[in-house]
Protein backbone atom coordinates (compact mmCIF):
# COMPACT_ATOMS: atom_id res chain seq x y z
CA UNK A 1 0.00 0.00 0.00
CA UNK A 2 3.00 2.37 0.79
CA UNK A 3 4.37 1.35 -2.52
CA UNK A 4 0.87 2.41 -4.38
CA UNK A 5 0.89 6.10 -1.88
CA UNK A 6 4.31 6.79 -3.24
CA UNK A 7 3.42 6.09 -6.80
CA UNK A 8 0.52 8.22 -6.77
CA UNK A 9 2.66 11.30 -5.40
CA UNK A 10 1.76 11.63 -1.95
CA UNK A 11 4.46 13.20 0.21
CA UNK A 12 5.44 10.68 3.35
CA UNK A 13 3.29 13.27 6.08
CA UNK A 14 0.29 12.80 4.32
CA UNK A 15 1.11 8.83 4.17
CA UNK A 16 1.25 9.26 8.34
CA UNK A 17 -2.19 10.81 8.06
CA UNK A 18 -3.69 8.27 6.02
CA UNK A 19 -2.20 5.50 7.83
CA UNK A 20 -3.66 6.89 11.17
CA UNK A 21 -7.00 7.41 9.48
CA UNK A 22 -7.20 3.78 8.33
CA UNK A 23 -6.44 2.52 11.91
CA UNK A 24 -8.89 4.60 13.61
CA UNK A 25 -11.34 3.50 10.38
CA UNK A 26 -10.74 -0.23 11.21
CA UNK A 27 -11.13 0.11 15.26
CA UNK A 28 -14.35 1.79 15.01
CA UNK A 29 -15.19 -1.00 12.60
CA UNK A 30 -14.64 -3.37 15.21
CA UNK A 31 -16.24 -1.82 17.80
CA UNK A 32 -19.37 -2.37 18.57
CA UNK A 33 -21.90 0.95 18.33
CA UNK A 34 -22.51 0.72 22.13
CA UNK A 35 -18.94 0.84 23.13
CA UNK A 36 -18.65 3.49 20.90
CA UNK A 37 -21.31 5.70 22.01
CA UNK A 38 -20.48 5.36 25.77
CA UNK A 39 -16.75 6.14 24.67
CA UNK A 40 -17.77 8.90 22.57
CA UNK A 41 -20.28 9.95 26.06
CA UNK A 42 -17.04 9.22 28.51
CA UNK A 43 -14.33 11.59 26.46
CA UNK A 44 -17.33 14.10 26.44
CA UNK A 45 -17.72 14.59 30.07
CA UNK A 46 -14.53 14.87 30.94
CA UNK A 47 -14.27 17.95 28.33
CA UNK A 48 -17.03 19.37 30.51
CA UNK A 49 -15.02 18.81 33.86
CA UNK A 50 -11.87 20.25 32.30
CA UNK A 51 -13.36 23.46 30.85
CA UNK A 52 -14.62 24.72 33.79
CA UNK A 53 -13.62 27.74 35.25
CA UNK A 54 -11.90 27.62 38.19
CA UNK A 55 -8.43 28.35 39.54
CA UNK A 56 -8.62 24.13 39.02
CA UNK A 57 -11.23 22.37 37.57
CA UNK A 58 -13.02 20.42 40.15
CA UNK A 59 -15.22 17.14 39.89
CA UNK A 60 -18.34 17.82 41.23
CA UNK A 61 -20.85 14.96 42.68
CA UNK A 62 -22.68 14.35 39.47
CA UNK A 63 -19.60 13.65 38.02
CA UNK A 64 -18.60 11.53 40.60
CA UNK A 65 -21.90 9.60 40.05
CA UNK A 66 -20.92 9.30 36.11
CA UNK A 67 -18.03 7.66 36.44
CA UNK A 68 -19.67 5.30 39.16
CA UNK A 69 -22.38 3.68 37.09
CA UNK A 70 -20.13 4.28 34.01
CA UNK A 71 -17.75 1.37 35.99
CA UNK A 72 -20.72 -0.48 36.61
CA UNK A 73 -22.29 -0.94 33.71
CA UNK A 74 -19.12 -1.19 31.16
CA UNK A 75 -15.92 -3.15 31.60
CA UNK A 76 -13.60 -0.95 29.12
CA UNK A 77 -14.22 2.18 31.29
CA UNK A 78 -9.79 2.75 32.03
CA UNK A 79 -9.13 3.05 28.52
CA UNK A 80 -11.04 6.52 27.98
CA UNK A 81 -10.63 7.98 31.72
CA UNK A 82 -8.04 10.56 31.41
CA UNK A 83 -8.45 13.25 34.08
CA UNK A 84 -8.52 10.30 37.68
CA UNK A 85 -7.00 7.80 38.30
CA UNK A 86 -9.12 4.42 37.96
CA UNK A 87 -8.64 3.67 41.79
CA UNK A 88 -9.99 7.38 42.34
CA UNK A 89 -13.54 5.69 40.85
CA UNK A 90 -13.09 2.68 42.82
CA UNK A 91 -12.59 5.23 46.03
CA UNK A 92 -15.71 6.90 45.47
CA UNK A 93 -17.52 3.89 44.74
CA UNK A 94 -17.14 2.55 48.26
CA UNK A 95 -17.72 6.01 49.61
CA UNK A 96 -21.04 6.01 48.08
CA UNK A 97 -21.93 2.68 49.12
CA UNK A 98 -21.13 3.91 52.66
CA UNK A 99 -23.34 6.39 52.23
CA UNK A 100 -26.17 4.43 51.05
CA UNK A 101 -26.26 2.24 54.00
CA UNK A 102 -26.17 5.10 56.25
CA UNK A 103 -29.10 6.49 54.45
CA UNK A 104 -30.77 3.44 55.03
CA UNK A 105 -30.24 2.34 58.60
CA UNK A 106 -31.04 6.16 59.24
CA UNK A 107 -34.57 5.98 57.98
CA UNK A 108 -35.35 1.76 57.76
CA UNK A 109 -38.62 1.04 59.85
CA UNK A 110 -37.71 -0.78 63.04
CA UNK A 111 -38.97 -4.43 63.24
CA UNK A 112 -39.88 -6.83 65.94
CA UNK A 113 -41.69 -5.78 68.98
CA UNK A 114 -42.69 -3.23 70.53
CA UNK A 115 -40.38 -0.89 73.15
CA UNK A 116 -41.48 -1.61 76.75
CA UNK A 117 -42.40 1.99 78.02
CA UNK A 118 -41.02 3.45 81.32
CA UNK A 119 -44.40 2.70 83.07
CA UNK A 120 -44.67 -0.91 82.31
CA UNK A 121 -41.14 -1.67 83.30
CA UNK A 122 -41.85 0.77 86.85
CA UNK A 123 -44.81 -1.50 87.47
CA UNK A 124 -42.64 -4.80 86.66
CA UNK A 125 -39.92 -3.55 89.03
CA UNK A 126 -42.84 -2.76 91.44
CA UNK A 127 -44.45 -6.72 91.14
CA UNK A 128 -40.88 -7.75 91.53
CA UNK A 129 -39.89 -5.58 94.70
CA UNK A 130 -43.47 -6.68 96.55
CA UNK A 131 -43.92 -10.39 95.71
CA UNK A 132 -40.07 -11.47 95.69
CA UNK A 133 -41.25 -15.05 95.55
CA UNK A 134 -43.21 -14.49 92.25
CA UNK A 135 -41.06 -15.65 88.91
CA UNK A 136 -41.66 -14.48 85.37
CA UNK A 137 -45.02 -17.00 84.61
CA UNK A 138 -46.66 -15.52 87.66
CA UNK A 139 -45.81 -11.29 86.61
CA UNK A 140 -46.44 -12.04 83.10
CA UNK A 141 -50.21 -13.47 84.07
CA UNK A 142 -51.01 -10.41 86.40
CA UNK A 143 -49.70 -8.27 83.46
CA UNK A 144 -52.09 -9.47 81.00
CA UNK A 145 -54.66 -9.48 83.05
CA UNK A 146 -53.91 -5.67 83.41
CA UNK A 147 -54.58 -5.39 79.66
CA UNK A 148 -50.43 -5.02 78.84
CA UNK A 149 -49.10 -6.97 75.67
CA UNK A 150 -45.87 -8.37 76.73
CA UNK A 151 -44.27 -11.56 76.72
CA UNK A 152 -42.93 -14.20 79.25
CA UNK A 153 -39.75 -13.87 77.58
CA UNK A 154 -39.36 -9.94 77.94
CA UNK A 155 -40.80 -9.98 81.43
CA UNK A 156 -37.84 -12.41 82.57
CA UNK A 157 -35.33 -10.23 81.29
CA UNK A 158 -36.71 -7.17 82.90
CA UNK A 159 -36.78 -8.77 86.16
CA UNK A 160 -33.25 -9.73 85.99
CA UNK A 161 -33.01 -5.96 85.47
CA UNK A 162 -34.82 -4.96 88.87
CA UNK A 163 -32.84 -3.00 91.21
CA UNK A 164 -32.25 -5.51 94.07
CA UNK A 165 -33.19 -4.14 97.66
CA UNK A 166 -30.15 -3.47 100.08
CA UNK A 167 -32.67 -5.32 102.85
CA UNK A 168 -31.93 -8.91 102.56
CA UNK A 169 -28.25 -8.23 102.47
CA UNK A 170 -27.78 -6.19 105.55
CA UNK A 171 -30.09 -9.04 107.16
CA UNK A 172 -27.74 -11.97 106.33
CA UNK A 173 -25.02 -10.06 107.76
CA UNK A 174 -26.83 -9.39 110.89
CA UNK A 175 -27.57 -13.25 111.32
CA UNK A 176 -23.87 -13.85 110.54
CA UNK A 177 -22.91 -10.93 112.84
CA UNK A 178 -25.52 -12.33 115.63
CA UNK A 179 -24.26 -15.94 115.06
CA UNK A 180 -20.62 -15.92 114.41
CA UNK A 181 -19.63 -17.38 117.79
CA UNK A 182 -21.61 -20.65 116.36
CA UNK A 183 -19.55 -20.87 113.50
CA UNK A 184 -16.54 -22.49 112.63
CA UNK A 185 -14.37 -23.22 109.47
CA UNK A 186 -11.58 -25.58 108.64
CA UNK A 187 -8.88 -26.36 105.01
CA UNK A 188 -5.75 -26.99 104.21
CA UNK A 189 -3.41 -25.73 101.99
CA UNK A 190 -0.09 -26.49 100.14
CA UNK A 191 3.50 -25.33 100.96
CA UNK A 192 6.42 -26.34 98.65
CA UNK A 193 9.76 -27.28 100.47
CA UNK A 194 12.97 -26.82 99.45
CA UNK A 195 13.28 -30.34 97.85
CA UNK A 196 10.18 -29.80 95.71
CA UNK A 197 7.96 -31.72 98.31
CA UNK A 198 4.56 -30.70 99.09
CA UNK A 199 3.30 -30.22 102.82
CA UNK A 200 -0.07 -29.70 104.00
CA UNK A 201 -1.17 -27.03 106.50
CA UNK A 202 -4.44 -27.65 107.94
CA UNK A 203 -6.70 -25.15 109.99
CA UNK A 204 -9.47 -24.36 111.66
CA UNK A 205 -10.34 -21.32 112.82
CA UNK A 206 -13.01 -19.33 114.60
CA UNK A 207 -15.24 -16.88 113.06
CA UNK A 208 -16.27 -14.64 116.10
CA UNK A 209 -13.05 -13.11 116.69
CA UNK A 210 -11.04 -15.29 113.27
CA UNK A 211 -8.99 -16.75 116.32
CA UNK A 212 -7.42 -19.59 115.20
CA UNK A 213 -8.62 -22.84 117.06
CA UNK A 214 -5.69 -25.08 115.41
CA UNK A 215 -3.08 -25.19 113.17
CA UNK A 216 -1.05 -28.35 111.89
CA UNK A 217 1.40 -29.52 108.93
CA UNK A 218 1.77 -33.13 107.75
CA UNK A 219 2.99 -34.90 104.76
CA UNK A 220 -0.04 -37.17 104.37
CA UNK A 221 -3.17 -36.01 105.35
CA UNK A 222 -5.55 -38.48 106.03
CA UNK A 223 -8.73 -38.64 107.31
CA UNK A 224 -7.70 -40.23 110.86
CA UNK A 225 -4.89 -37.56 110.85
CA UNK A 226 -7.45 -34.46 110.31
CA UNK A 227 -10.36 -36.29 112.95
CA UNK A 228 -7.27 -36.45 115.56
CA UNK A 229 -7.12 -32.85 115.11
CA UNK A 230 -10.64 -31.74 115.13
CA UNK A 231 -9.97 -33.42 118.71
CA UNK A 232 -7.63 -31.35 119.30
CA UNK A 233 -9.02 -27.92 118.15
CA UNK A 234 -12.01 -28.78 120.34
CA UNK A 235 -11.16 -29.79 123.84
CA UNK A 236 -13.57 -29.64 127.25
CA UNK A 237 -16.81 -29.77 124.89
CA UNK A 238 -15.73 -26.14 123.35
CA UNK A 239 -18.08 -27.00 120.06
CA UNK A 240 -19.37 -24.37 117.59
CA UNK A 241 -22.99 -25.34 116.47
CA UNK A 242 -21.37 -24.81 112.84
CA UNK A 243 -18.25 -25.90 111.15
CA UNK A 244 -17.74 -25.17 107.68
CA UNK A 245 -15.56 -27.11 104.96
CA UNK A 246 -14.90 -27.80 101.42
CA UNK A 247 -15.28 -31.29 99.76
CA UNK A 248 -12.08 -32.71 99.25
CA UNK A 249 -11.44 -36.62 99.87
CA UNK A 250 -9.59 -35.51 103.31
CA UNK A 251 -13.23 -34.60 104.56
CA UNK A 252 -14.93 -37.84 103.61
CA UNK A 253 -17.60 -39.57 105.67
CA UNK A 254 -15.55 -40.60 108.50
CA UNK A 255 -14.74 -37.16 109.23
CA UNK A 256 -18.61 -35.86 108.76
CA UNK A 257 -19.35 -38.52 111.56
CA UNK A 258 -16.76 -37.61 113.66
CA UNK A 259 -18.24 -33.82 113.51
CA UNK A 260 -21.63 -35.05 114.17
CA UNK A 261 -20.60 -36.75 117.20
CA UNK A 262 -19.37 -33.59 118.67
CA UNK A 263 -22.63 -32.41 118.39
CA UNK A 264 -21.75 -29.80 115.47
CA UNK A 265 -23.79 -29.68 112.27
CA UNK A 266 -21.33 -29.87 109.20
CA UNK A 267 -21.83 -27.37 106.45
CA UNK A 268 -19.87 -28.58 102.91
CA UNK A 269 -19.97 -25.65 100.41
CA UNK A 270 -20.56 -26.01 96.78
CA UNK A 271 -18.34 -27.63 94.16
CA UNK A 272 -15.19 -24.93 93.18
CA UNK A 273 -16.82 -22.33 95.39
CA UNK A 274 -14.43 -21.24 98.07
CA UNK A 275 -16.11 -17.87 98.20
CA UNK A 276 -18.76 -20.01 100.67
CA UNK A 277 -15.64 -20.45 102.92
CA UNK A 278 -14.64 -16.96 102.84
CA UNK A 279 -13.04 -16.00 106.41
CA UNK A 280 -11.09 -19.12 106.10
CA UNK A 281 -10.35 -18.37 102.44
CA UNK A 282 -9.11 -15.18 103.74
CA UNK A 283 -6.70 -16.24 106.67
CA UNK A 284 -4.68 -18.31 103.63
CA UNK A 285 -4.23 -15.60 101.57
CA UNK A 286 -3.06 -13.41 104.87
CA UNK A 287 -0.53 -16.34 105.67
CA UNK A 288 0.86 -16.42 102.38
CA UNK A 289 1.26 -12.84 102.10
CA UNK A 290 2.35 -12.53 105.35
CA UNK A 291 5.20 -14.92 105.87
CA UNK A 292 4.89 -17.85 103.06
CA UNK A 293 6.16 -15.74 99.85
CA UNK A 294 8.97 -14.49 101.90
CA UNK A 295 10.29 -18.28 103.17
CA UNK A 296 11.71 -21.16 101.84
CA UNK A 297 10.49 -24.02 103.84
CA UNK A 298 13.00 -26.82 104.51
CA UNK A 299 11.03 -29.37 106.15
CA UNK A 300 7.88 -29.89 108.39
CA UNK A 301 9.91 -29.23 111.33
CA UNK A 302 11.11 -25.81 109.74
CA UNK A 303 7.24 -25.01 108.57
CA UNK A 304 6.05 -25.85 111.81
CA UNK A 305 7.66 -23.61 113.78
CA UNK A 306 7.20 -20.75 111.67
CA UNK A 307 3.28 -21.66 112.00
CA UNK A 308 3.35 -21.32 115.14
CA UNK A 309 5.20 -17.92 115.38
CA UNK A 310 2.39 -16.52 113.01
CA UNK A 311 -0.15 -18.16 114.75
CA UNK A 312 1.71 -15.95 117.71
CA UNK A 313 1.55 -12.91 115.78
CA UNK A 314 -1.66 -13.46 114.50
CA UNK A 315 -3.35 -12.98 117.51
CA UNK A 316 -1.56 -10.80 119.67
CA UNK A 317 0.37 -8.21 116.98
CA UNK A 318 -2.04 -7.87 113.67
CA UNK A 319 -4.64 -5.88 113.05
CA UNK A 320 -7.46 -6.86 111.17
CA UNK A 321 -10.32 -4.39 109.63
CA UNK A 322 -13.01 -6.83 110.18
CA UNK A 323 -12.18 -6.71 113.93
CA UNK A 324 -12.33 -2.65 113.23
CA UNK A 325 -8.78 -2.68 113.73
CA UNK A 326 -8.69 -4.88 116.68
CA UNK A 327 -6.22 -8.19 117.20
CA UNK A 328 -8.06 -11.49 117.43
CA UNK A 329 -6.55 -11.71 121.22
CA UNK A 330 -7.82 -7.88 121.77
CA UNK A 331 -4.90 -5.38 121.88
CA UNK A 332 -5.26 -2.67 123.50
CA UNK A 333 -4.46 0.62 122.18
CA UNK A 334 -2.68 3.52 124.11
CA UNK A 335 -5.18 6.52 124.56
CA UNK A 336 -3.65 9.97 125.07
CA UNK A 337 0.04 9.64 124.79
CA UNK A 338 2.22 11.74 126.68
CA UNK A 339 4.72 13.71 124.33
CA UNK A 340 7.45 12.71 125.31
CA UNK A 341 6.54 9.14 125.24
CA UNK A 342 8.66 7.47 122.27
CA UNK A 343 7.97 4.56 120.11
CA UNK A 344 9.77 1.24 119.80
CA UNK A 345 9.80 -1.26 117.09
CA UNK A 346 9.51 -5.12 118.18
CA UNK A 347 10.54 -7.29 114.93
CA UNK A 348 8.57 -10.22 114.25
CA UNK A 349 8.83 -13.40 112.43
CA UNK A 350 12.50 -12.66 112.04
CA UNK A 351 11.73 -8.91 111.01
CA UNK A 352 9.35 -9.36 108.23
CA UNK A 353 7.06 -7.70 110.59
CA UNK A 354 6.94 -5.65 113.72
CA UNK A 355 4.56 -4.41 116.62
CA UNK A 356 4.96 -0.28 117.85
CA UNK A 357 4.47 0.48 121.68
CA UNK A 358 4.84 3.62 123.12
CA UNK A 359 7.12 3.82 126.32
CA UNK A 360 7.91 6.55 128.89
Amino acid sequence: MCTVLFCLGCKPGCMLCLLRLLLVLVTRFSCSRRDLLLQNLALRQQLITLKRKHPRSRVAVSDKLFWVLLRRFWPEWKQVLIFVQPETVVRWHRAGFKVYWEWLSRHRTRAGRKCVSIELRELTFRMVAENPTWGAPRIHGELRMLGFDISERTVLRWMRKAPRSPEPAKRWATFLSNHREAIAAMDFFTVPTLTFGVLYCFFVIAHDRRRILGCSVTKHPTSAWVIQQLREAFPYDSFPGYLIFDRATNFNKEVIDTVKSFGIQPKRTSFRSPWQNGVAERWIGNCRRDLIDHVIVVNERHLKRLMNEYVSYYHEDRTHLALEKSTPAGRHGAKNPDAGSRVVSMPRLGGLHHRYDLTA
